[in-house]
């Protein structure tokens, strides 16, 4: 009988010895897929973070609520770090007894509700609060500033997405120009065309609306057919009402870091809010030719107009598809 017990026993341990390999090995492959395949790249200096799309998308969210708070690339750093090492920057329902979330927050903890917790805009706001109150957060080693708000069982391993967090916020506050790129689809399905009381089809007003909810009171110009367009090509989106544009005047390095953030969300969000093009200071971004990443933009020598607007020196251009 015991015998029988012990090989019961011994076979329930090989069972789960087995599962436990079967979900590491499907974790595994996942993680190995992500980084063979990657959707998104930033590339800052010699180093390269490779992401997926969702992650990319949660990424930007992160930085651009720093940058609303005018707290500093680092603290964007220290918040990617965590995200890194808690969801693997995906927004999660699930974790270690109550945890979830981007920051695996747990309502317990007085975090807040678990609804307030899945809001991605919740939870990072949540992290920035309680990074806040750390003080000299800004000069701090990374691992200490995230385990001073996370307080986890593991510190040491925030470290091990440092040189990424570092990477992905230096594209995302525009501190490195051009060094994030996405994969996105070369055409999507057509939508209603229809311009809305501001002049822009409805795709053209969710990125007005986006302008406004993560960067702030920007001046944003659209186009309606029968207005005035200042320096746009013929055959410009601006002529359908399908681009926004967004002005970052004077021209100086401080609002070129601005712009520079604004053009890699865009990049960053483009399969999300079917982004067709972006443009900013003589470089072009296109869904349909992605894998090629940032480009020089050509403007036509018969264009005509001022040349400094046409390269868009002083605003980021963004259109969606038809």
């Amino acid at each position: 009988m015991h015998r029988r017990i012990g090989v019961i026993l011994f076979g329930l341990a090989a069972l789960s010895l087995v599962a436990a390999v079967g979900i590491g090995v499907i974790f595994g492959a996942r993680e190995i897929t992500d980084r063979i395949n990657p959707e998104c790249t930033v590339t800052v200096g010699e180093h390269t973070a490779k992401l997926q799309r969702e992650q990319a998308e949660n990424a930007s969210l992160i930085t651009a609520i720093a940058r609303q708070r005018g707290m500093p690339a680092r603290a964007a750093s220290i918040a990617l770090a965590t995200a890194y090492q808690e969801s693997d920057l995906y927004n999660i329902d699930h974790g270690d007894r109550d945890s979830i979330g981007l920051f695996q927050q747990r309502p317990s903890q007085g975090w807040g509700t678990e609804e307030q917790i899945m809001d991605p805009v919740y939870a990072t706001n949540a992290f920035y609060d309680a990074l806040a109150k750390v003080d000299g957060y800004e000069s701090m080693v990374i691992t200490e500033a995230a385990q001073e708000v996370q307080r986890s069982a593991f510190p040491g391993a925030y470290a091990d997405h440092e040189d990424d967090a570092r990477a992905i916020a230096s594209a995302l506050t525009g501190n490195s120009p051009e060094a994030l790129t996405c994969r996105a689809p070369s055409s999507v399905d057509s939508a209603d065309a229809t311009l809305t009381s501001s002049g822009l089809t409805p795709r053209a007003e969710t990125i007005r609306r986006e302008v406004q909810e993560r960067f702030g009171d920007q001046q944003v110009g659209g186009f309606a057919p029968g207005g005035v367009s200042e320096g746009h090509m013929e055959g410009s989106a601006h002529y359908d009402g399908r681009a926004v544009d967004v002005f970052f005047r004077p021209v100086n390095e401080r609002n070129k870091v601005r712009g520079w953030a604004m053009a890699q969300y865009f990049v960053a969000n483009a399969e999300r809010l079917q982004v067709s093009t972006v443009i900013y200071d003589d470089r072009i971004w296109t869904a349909r030719r992605s894998d090629e990443g940032w480009r020089d933009y050509d403007v036509p020598s018969s264009s005509g107009g001022d040349r400094a607007i046409l390269e868009h020196r002083d605003h980021v251009h963004v259109d969606v598809f038809a």
